[in-house]
């Protein structure tokens, strides 16, 4: 947070350049980043590339979120987002750019999402609960928008150690 090209929206690419082989390397580097991190997701300009890539996998062991459900492998080019149901979720959001914090944020329970995949092909995907949560957050990126942008309620934003012994606490 604070380095302004999070606060970009970034360019699309186009077909060409997502068959290259540097962008198979740039997918690869997104991969092992988010791995080495322990997210479960990540976009381009989280790692200095102000292009629209993002990259979403749900593990089944995943520290930072532990109760989400699996997902399979998403790679991502110039998505574009239809909001199917309005309904509001909340989830605490934290997030690799802004790290040790999480905040309370309210998104629509499902979208669509248009997008090319690593072979340019277009592909459309419906995602609704935690994972349409986890794909309006990295996408946000692509539009220079972090979660806290997207907080209600500034005083939900809280260190994630005060989140996990506040919950300890509540297990006494």
């Amino acid at each position: 947070m604070g380095n302004p090209l999070l606060r970009e929206t970034a360019q699309a690419f186009s077909k060409k350049e997502i068959i290259l082989e540097k962008t198979t390397q740039l997918v690869n580097d997104l991969w092992e980043t988010m791995e080495e991190y322990g997210g479960i997701g990540l976009a381009a300009p989280q790692i200095g590339i102000s292009k629209q890539l993002a990259v979403i996998k749900i593990e089944e062991e995943n520290e930072r979120y532990p109760e989400a459900p699996i997902s399979k492998e998403y790679v991502i080019f110039n998505p574009k987002i239809q909001v199917l149901d309005e309904t509001q979720q909340e989830f605490w959001e934290g997030c690799l750019s802004v790290p040790g914090l999480r905040g309370l944020v309210s998104r629509p329970r499902r979208i669509q999402v248009n997008y090319l995949d690593e072979a340019a092909k277009s592909r459309s995907l419906v995602v609704e609960d935690f994972l349409a949560t986890v794909f309006q957050h990295e996408l946000d990126h692509l539009k220079g928008k972090l979660f806290i942008d997207r907080m209600r309620d500034i005083s939900t934003l809280a260190y994630e150690d005060e989140l996990m012994l506040s919950e300890e606490e509540k297990d006494l």
